[in-house]
């Protein structure tokens, strides 16, 4: 696969928010390395802890940052183990942690692990392809209509998803369950209203859903977040990479919260989501890629860059 393929977004811009390193980074989504590089290369006293699910990408990484050495550790983890992996090694005080929690380059662009339509494949979905967890097959093997029409709308923000859900349990009932990327992309487009031209694939949202519910990742990402402020030290940084309005959603929200910000509804008579400030945000917009980068790197257009620095 040619490098092209595997370009980082937003490199700049973090290394930049990042201020000076001196001390342990964790790229808890490591994914090509890429972000993991350009941090090593910035801050020549910087040693890097790089945490991914995906044992494919893990080796990619390796290959990549073999000529940092020691400075570099990959663990094969998902960011949800982060506090569990660090004390594993006795790190306590972490300068910088950054998470870019897009669908890597080599797992769209897979002909076999089914996150993508454009390739005929069975419905897997799991970033991490050792896990002994539910497929996007297996969910829609099992799941009732509800279930799969509230996941689908939920996860996916989907309108139509009622309609969907209905034949994709009318297509399992009738004996032709669903279960390769072609059969599900081809029922949501029958499922689904004209489109307008230039729109986006109707069946990007149900994917979308699907991957999510498979991984857990809007569940993990709050725990994940709390626990990455937790570790690091005063001044230190965490960066955050989003690429749909749910995460961005959960980020915004937790970061407001660490500034000390109340984020409950406003009916709510007291407050009730623990907001305490022990940081500061350092973007007080997210960070979106440059005009240039877009254009060289079509699927950065939906990323969003929020960073917040911890505090005495």
């Amino acid at each position: 696969m040619a490098e092209t393929q595997h370009l980082p977004v937003l490199v700049e811009e973090i290394v930049q928010l990042l201020g000076e390193i001196r001390g342990t980074a964790v790229d808890s989504t490591i994914g090509f390395g890429g972000h993991s590089a350009a941090i090593l290369e910035a801050f020549p006293k910087a040693r890097l802890i790089g945490l991914d699910q995906d044992g494919s990408a893990l080796e990619l990484a390796g290959k990549r940052l073999e000529k940092f050495g020691t400075r570099v550790e990959l663990v094969h983890s998902n960011f949800a183990n982060l506090k569990r992996e660090l004390s594993k090694r006795s790190i306590s005080d972490v300068a910088a942690i950054i998470a870019d929690l897009g669908v890597s380059s080599m797992q769209m662009d897979s002909e076999t692990r089914g996150f993508s339509f454009r390739y005929d494949a069975q419905l897997d979905m799991r970033m991490d392809e050792s896990a002994d967890i539910e497929t996007a097959a297996d969910i829609l093997a099992d799941r009732s209509e509800t279930e799969i029409a509230d996941l689908i709308y939920l996860y996916g923000e989907e309108r139509f998803s009622r309609r969907i859900a209905r034949r994709i349990v009318e297509a399992r009932e009738s004996g032709r369950p669903v279960e390769t990327t072609k059969q599900l992309a081809d029922l949501v487009l029958s499922s689904v209203p004209g489109r307008k031209k230039d729109a986006i694939h109707p069946a990007t949202r149900t994917f979308q859903a699907l991957r999510i519910a498979v991984n857990g990742e809007l569940e993990i990402l709050d725990d994940f977040l709390r626990d990455a402020v937790d570790v690091l030290k005063a001044d230190g940084v965490l960066a955050v990479i989003t690429f749909h309005s749910l995460e961005d959603r959960i980020v915004k929200n937790a970061f407001q919260r660490f500034a000390g910000k109340c984020v409950c509804p406003p009916k709510i008579p007291k407050c009730v989501c623990g907001a305490k400030k022990i940081a500061e945000i350092i973007t007080k917009k997210p960070v979106v890629p440059s005009g240039e980068e877009m254009e060289r790197n079509p699927r950065s257009r939906s990323a969003k860059l929020r960073a917040v620095k911890k505090i005495e």
